[in-house]
């Protein structure tokens, strides 16, 4: 078999969803491996366990049209896919790769999914495959998987550079599968600013016909020159405008926010008191999908080491299943002669339905003081949950006397909590 990085945590998930009566949805941004995860790797993975190679149809809507005509007509693909399934009993595996391209789609997946000897897989990169949206569309047999670019364990797959050289290479230009095949600095950088010009930017003002392509681009910037900083629409308007001397009125911003969100070029992480046990509507943390496409919006400007690895291990947790918040922590204190509110603030709450951790990203600990203010909103949550500090250098795990566990970054990523 042709050796490539096998995404075994995707597979994984396809694996155990394989004929099991509902409609598998691989969500994820443009070029992030959706279509070689289901036309290279679970093919292979089909073909390996006896399927026969024409009960597997695989129709890319980018690039199959020429072939087999306009299949984006909705009645053309479906007299196309219905003269490819033959039998009545034997297995058929169908893939759409960008179905959102056909107009109704939904209906003729629908209809697949309803003979049993059918097992349908859609991918899409856009707002018709939001979470929120999947069982209205599909009826309740939609079911999800989330495609992220590579993991820093994936892009270190195969390769022979020390870790240290990988992890410089990986938090300048991400883990875009395509830069596998690029060699030099050039090359990738004109690649990732490509996507966001040519792909990116171009989808959303195509699909939500946004009149303000600068302002969605301004947007974008602002976005990714602020990820783990606590925003709303207010302040990222009032920055837009300082910063890059453009008006655009908080209701647009969320709006586009909203837009940025649904190609999965951005995640929005909530605010959470953690011992009031509730949300802060107003702020979020946004997080950029890639760290490399982060950059590339911002031209390598702003290489700030720890912003990006607190991005990093948000998009980490992201992949392995967790949901991720925002945590606050609020105590009451003697300030100036009198009681107040102090918040303290926890980078990350992760939950999987089973495991919950808080968790700090402290690139370095380097003095006493600091190594107490990384530890003070910690120490002050007073559950039994586990608490983490993931620090940037490459250390040995221990656990200190007040039972925090202390890790290194490439442990993290390597290995996980």
């Amino acid at each position: 078999m042709t050796q490539y990085i096998q995404r075994e945590t995707y597979l994984r998930q396809l694996i155990t969803r394989k004929d099991n009566g509902e409609i598998k949805i691989i969500t994820g941004p443009r070029r992030c491996g959706k279509s070689w995860l289901l036309s290279r790797i679970y093919k292979d993975y089909l073909l390996e366990n006896g399927i026969p190679e024409e009960n597997i149809i695989i129709i890319s809507f980018d690039m199959d049209q020429e072939e087999y005509g306009d299949l984006t007509d909705r009645q053309a693909l479906k007299s196309y896919l219905y003269s490819r399934i033959i039998s009545a009993t034997e297995p058929y595996y169908i893939i759409l790769d960008e179905v959102q391209e056909v107009d109704g789609f939904e209906k003729i997946v629908n209809g697949l999914n309803a003979k049993d000897n059918v097992d349908v897989y859609i991918t899409g990169s856009n707002s018709h495959f939001l979470s929120s949206d999947i069982n209205t569309i599909f009826r309740g047999r939609g079911d999800e998987i989330r495609v992220y670019p590579l993991s820093f364990r994936e892009f270190c797959s195969g390769r022979t550079h020390q870790v240290g050289e990988l992890w410089k290479e990986y938090y300048t230009y991400g883990g875009m599968p395509a830069l596998s095949k690029l060699h030099t600095p050039e090359q990738k950088v004109a690649y990732l600013q490509r996507l966001w010009t040519k792909t990116y930017i171009d989808d959303v003002v195509e699909r939500h016909h946004v009149r303000n392509r600068e302002a969605l681009s301004a947007l974008a910037d602002a976005l990714c020159s602020s990820v783990g900083s606590l925003s709303n629409p207010n302040r990222i308007s009032n920055v837009i405008k300082s910063v890059q001397k453009m008006n655009i009125d908080p209701n647009t911003v969320s709006r586009y926010i909203s837009h940025l969100e649904e190609a999965f070029l951005f995640e929005g992480s909530k605010r959470y008191n953690i011992k009031g046990n509730k949300y802060f509507e107003s702020l979020k943390k946004y997080y950029a999908v890639d760290v490399g496409l982060r950059n590339a919006k911002l031209n390598f400007r702003q290489q700030e080491i720890t912003h990006i690895m607190e991005n990093v291990i948000y998009n980490e947790l992201r992949m392995r299943g967790f949901t991720v918040d925002v945590g606050l922590v609020e105590t009451r204190e003697m300030r100036n002669n009198k009681m107040e509110y102090i918040p303290y603030e926890v980078d990350f709450v992760a939950n999987n339905g089973v495991e919950k951790y808080y968790i700090q990203s402290a690139f370095a600990l380097g003095n006493e003081e600091k190594r107490r203010q990384e530890l003070n909103s910690l120490l002050k949550i007073g559950d039994s949950f586990q608490k983490i500090v993931i620090v940037g250098d490459d250390i040995a795990e221990y656990t200190d006397e007040k039972g925090i566990r202390f890790m290194g970054l490439f442990q993290f990523l390597m290995t996980g909590i």
